[in-house]
């Protein structure tokens, strides 16, 4: 444990978590490949827990108390904590967020994905790709601020500037949810420090070796208040507007960064910033 507060991993550690990681982010390929129009939510549930275990780990979320399953999925206007269900059916046109992680050993996972389900109005289905598209290029702005930073806040400084910019371009209004915010993980799912997805006064911890966090913005097309809807779980927004979230675990070590649950370590979507992520062996 450092003097910070939150446990700084050492290199091995994050070459564990890498594994946990890579689970989660196949079970989230595996959900984005099954969505199309009929199928239930509750079955997407299954697919990503099928792909955990078959990789010799278990759903972290279950670990939740109260939750029983693998992943959140929040539809339309739902932003997170979305309960998988039986009768939530998707539908052309749909944006839906799924947010899942997997646990192997004692170290842990967390990703989120946005999708918008094939067909649909037209005109809708462009405006939820751009929220979304909007959503995941500020998460890989962040991550990108990280591999620079001094300390943690500069991530959400770089988001919110990210997100305000596009906003001006494209003549639209987002909103950036400030109740729920990123983390850092390890040896839990939810661990200290929080990461936030907009610009704070503090600077937060300093950027150093071993800081393992899940960056996840999530935004909306419109205003960024929300409510909490009878389920006691999903979080929508209170002006109906479509929602969209994106996550990855990043790990900060002496070489540089390493996106844990991108396939490729963030090399491609990276490149932009150029920021070259660095793997441990």
């Amino acid at each position: 444990m450092s003097r910070t507060g939150f446990e700084l991993k050492t290199n091995a550690q994050i070459i564990a978590m890498r594994e946990a990681g890579l689970a989660t982010a196949a079970a989230l390929a595996a959900v984005k490949a099954a969505i199309k129009p009929g199928i239930s939510t509750l079955e997407l549930d299954k697919i990503a827990d099928d792909t955990i275990r078959g990789l010799g780990g278990h759903s972290n979320f279950q670990l939740v108390p109260g939750y029983q399953h693998t992943i959140c999925s929040s539809i339309n206007d739902e932003i997170v904590h979305g309960i998988p269900s039986p009768e939530r059916i998707l539908a052309a046109g749909d944006i839906v967020s799924i947010d899942c992680g997997a646990e192997i050993g004692e170290w842990n996972g967390d990703s989120a994905i946005t999708v918008v389900v094939p067909g649909g109005d037209p005109e809708t289905h462009g405006l939820r790709e751009h929220l979304s598209k909007t959503t995941e290029t500020s998460l890989w702005v962040g991550i990108a601020a990280l591999a620079t930073a001094e300390h943690l806040n500069e991530v959400g400084a770089a988001i919110e500037a990210y997100i305000r910019e596009e906003a001006q371009e494209s003549g639209r209004k987002f909103g950036i949810l400030e109740e729920y915010v990123g983390h850092g993980i390890g040896r839990s799912m939810h661990e200290e420090p929080p990461v936030f997805n907009y610009a704070v006064r503090e600077k937060g911890p300093k950027v150093v070796p071993g800081l393992c966090v899940a960056i996840e913005p999530m935004v909306t097309a419109g205003s960024a208040k929300t409510k909490i809807l009878a389920d006691a779980w999903t979080v929508s927004t209170k002006d109906g507007g479509d929602a969209s979230h994106w996550e990855h675990t990043v790990a900060v070590h002496s070489g540089g960064i390493w996106v844990l649950t991108e396939p490729d370590g963030g090399v491609e979507k990276l490149a932009r910033f150029g920021v070259i992520p660095v793997p441990l062996v």
